[in-house]
């Protein structure tokens, strides 16, 4: 019987996806699940939750289910540790965030993953990723860590660096989800499509994007996908990727609200065409953070009425895939963020990358890539030159790191001086304050 831990699992809804894909999965339906939450009133909800989804399947008598706030409980003899926290919550973390970088003219849609949002989400989330690592090694060593914490590319690049020992995938849904966006965009189904993406994780390009053909042999369907580019006749909310695409020559994961954000090309201060050409809502994720808690209660009392049925449907996540290949034996193709170690040969080898990833008993086998078209790895490396130093800070605790980062960041570098750049960085240092102990005690 697997034991399946989720820390975080206060994230009901995130919660919700990942445990109808594990339990209405007919070789996962006799396992435990361990619910771990440092909110006791969310992690009571999603313990509720879990029993009816478990109810609906016919399988409450095969499921054993605990949820606690100690996390060494949770932990004791996982197989399978699923993370899902957001470190600092919504406020006051996420909010400073955006406000502080504000002050300064220095505005973002998302800034989970990259630019002074990303920094800094990675400099509070890394040390409780590393804690919990350090639980897992006393209480299930020998468990893979399945992460879905965000910015993914700096905390799967600092497990590598500091618990090589852990197994560990990142993951992300940015790929299946695109893959179906363009399948839908191109009038194709997704089933007759046979493609290949890696790179970084919001910033890998698919290298191939085919179509299985009746009679064997497939077709390239990139040149639609660039003709849709040329006449304008893509989806206007995506009018960023189209654009990259049209410059660079492949089509990449993430969404055109996140991309924007990566790089120096598309928000600028005093460039509202921009914004409006490109359809780009700044604080896009404030906006819906805003609109979730609003929702939340209600979510809350539908899931704890009895008299409300509650659906189970799959979603298009990897992590019950992943559990059920390492389970049964029975081979599956995710992608998933690892070290690089050679597997795009164009990128650092410390760098943590997304490629398409096999996975059995033995469990995560990344496959290797080989060399990318060059224009892409340059558009990685500006990413991936944030990425190393952000890391470093926080392997190293030194704070002259974080300047290095913010200074590198495409967007932050081609809004904000140098000496703006420290300024901001003292600030959201100061703002954080207890989230970030170590660097609020450092030298300036």
């Amino acid at each position: 019987m697997p034991k399946i831990c989720l820390v975080g699992a206060g994230s009901t809804v995130f919660a919700r996806n990942i445990l109808s894909d594990v339990l209405s999965n007919e070789a996962l339906s006799r396992c435990e699940i361990a619910l771990h939450d440092l909110d006791p009133d969310r992690l009571a909800t999603s313990e509720i939750m879990t029993r009816r989804i478990c109810r609906a399947l016919g399988i409450e008598d095969e499921v054993r289910l605990v949820a606690t706030v100690d996390r060494a409980i949770a932990l004791k003899d996982a197989d399978f540790v699923i993370l899902m926290m957001q470190v600092g919550g919504y406020k006051p973390a996420t909010v400073t965030d955006f406000e502080v970088p504000k002050r300064v003219g220095l505005r973002q849609t998302i800034a989970d993953t990259l630019g002074i949002g990303g920094i800094f989400r990675a400099l509070r989330t890394i040390p409780v990723v590393f804690a919990i690592a350090d639980d897992m090694r006393k209480h299930c060593p020998q468990a893979l860590m399945m992460n879905y914490v965000n910015p993914m590319a700096m905390i799967s690049w600092a497990m590598a660096e500091g618990y090589p020992d852990i197994r560990y995938v990142g993951l992300c849904h940015s790929v299946q989800e695109t893959s179906q966006f363009l399948a839908r965009t191109l009038g194709e189904d997704i089933a007759d499509i046979d493609y290949l993406c890696a790179g970084l994780n919001h910033v890998a390009f698919f290298l191939k994007f085919e179509k299985r053909l009746p009679g064997g042999g497939r077709v390239d369907l990139y040149p639609r996908l660039r003709q849709i580019a040329r006449d304008g006749t893509f989806p206007v909310d995506d009018a960023v990727r189209f654009a990259v695409m049209k410059h660079f020559g492949h089509f990449v994961t993430e969404s055109s609200i996140h991309f924007s954000e990566y790089t120096p090309w598309f928000i600028k201060r005093g460039r509202e065409d921009l914004l409006e050409e490109f359809r780009l809502p700044l604080d896009e994720y404030i906006t819906r953070c805003e609109r979730q808690v609003a929702q939340w209660h209600e979510l809350r009392h539908e899931l704890e009425d009895e008299s409300r049925p509650i659906e189970v449907s799959r979603s298009k996540e990897y992590a019950a895939a992943i559990i059920h290949a390492c389970v049964t034996g029975e081979p599956s193709l995710i992608y998933g963020n690892v070290a690089n170690r050679g597997l795009i040969e164009n990128l650092p080898s410390n760098a943590a990358v997304e490629v398409p990833c096999h996975v059995d008993r033995n469990g995560i086998q990344p496959i290797r890539i080989g060399r990318i078209p060059v224009q892409l790895a340059a558009i990685m490396r500006s990413n991936i030159n944030v990425q190393e130093l952000a890391v470093t800070a926080a392997l190293t605790g030194k704070r002259e790191h974080i300047y290095h980062a913010a200074a590198m960041d495409p967007h932050t570098a081609a809004e904000l001086s140098l000496a703006e750049i420290d300024s901001l960085v003292d600030a959201l240092i100061e703002a954080h304050g207890s989230l970030l102990p170590a660097f609020a005690r450092a030298a300036q």
